[in-house]
């Protein structure tokens, strides 16, 4: 099932042969976690989908509140038999036109995914990245956002697992480490806890945001959001990749260093605790 436009059917109607998020990816979304028939995170999601839209220039529907956001996931995951489900909410705009569109109008498609496991699992399992250098990530405002223009997280995919990695982490113009393929980076260094900032071209993650507010609670911790180096790697205590489908995943190994995770598992617990109050 998938809701096209507010209305609940089997299968999405639209073309591909003329819609505009396909042919030129023109097209923002939102990957967001639901959990007994609540949005996890509904305002930081909608917020962010609404400043996309903005800065993609898409003309942005009257009824477009957070109420009818929050309403056309609901309606839809009424479908799926399961407690938790992943949901992504895909805006795209209309009408002919090539580069240049024909009007800034948008329509929507809802889709979701049953999840396995209610809460967040701490997964402790041979994590392994490398750098991705074939391509980087451009230090501008456009890559800070989740459109459908992708293939850079594509076929950095494709080299991690041609190679036998769980993960990379991919590299700005400036050869900095901005973040991995799907989800933001995190470095602890002694007592320090630093993350990109989002001027160095990483996503605008919304586990981010919940991670940061959640590390500045722990005693002892200084978060800190600055530029990391690919050398900075090598001195590391802790690496982290955050996202809103997995919560936190830690990173055991980065070439021939090794990492411990003792505190990607406190802030997984203290996520949780958040998930069970929302």
């Amino acid at each position: 099932m998938v809701n096209c436009n507010g209305t609940i059917q089997q299968e999405a109607t639209f073309s591909v042969a003329t819609n505009r998020g396909f042919l030129f990816g023109d097209s923002v979304f939102e990957t967001i976690r639901t959990l007994n028939n609540k949005v996890l995170f509904l305002e930081d999601h909608y917020f962010r989908l609404m400043a996309s839209m903005r800065i993609c220039r898409m003309e942005i529907p009257m009824q477009f509140t957070m109420e009818y956001f929050e309403s056309q996931i609901l309606n839809l995951i009424q479908h799926s038999n399961a407690a938790a489900n992943r949901v992504r909410f895909s805006v795209f705009r209309i009408g002919d036109g090539f580069y240049l569109p024909s009007t800034n109008e948008v329509e929507f498609l809802v889709t979701f995914q049953p999840l396995e496991n209610e809460l967040y699992v701490f997964n402790e399992v041979d994590y392994e990245v490398e750098l991705f250098k074939d391509s980087y990530v451009t230090k501008q405002l456009l890559s800070t956002l989740k459109t459908n223009n992708k293939m850079v997280q594509i076929t950095g995919s494709i080299f991690a697992h041609e190679n036998g990695y769980k993960n990379c982490l991919l590299l700005n113009d400036d050869k900095n480490v901005v973040e991995a393929l799907q989800g933001n980076l995190f470095m602890k260094m002694n007592n320090q806890l630093i993350t990109p900032p989002i001027a160095d071209g990483c996503l605008n993650g919304i586990m981010r945001k919940q991670i940061l507010t959640l590390a500045k609670k722990v005693e002892g911790l200084q978060v800190i959001e600055k530029s990391i180096s690919p050398f900075d790697l090598q001195k590391a205590d802790e690496l982290f990749i955050s996202n809103v489908i997995q919560g936190v995943q830690s990173i055991t190994k980065y070439r021939k260093k090794t990492y411990e995770n003792s505190l990607a598992k406190e802030l997984y617990v203290k996520l949780n605790a958040l998930v069970r109050l929302s």
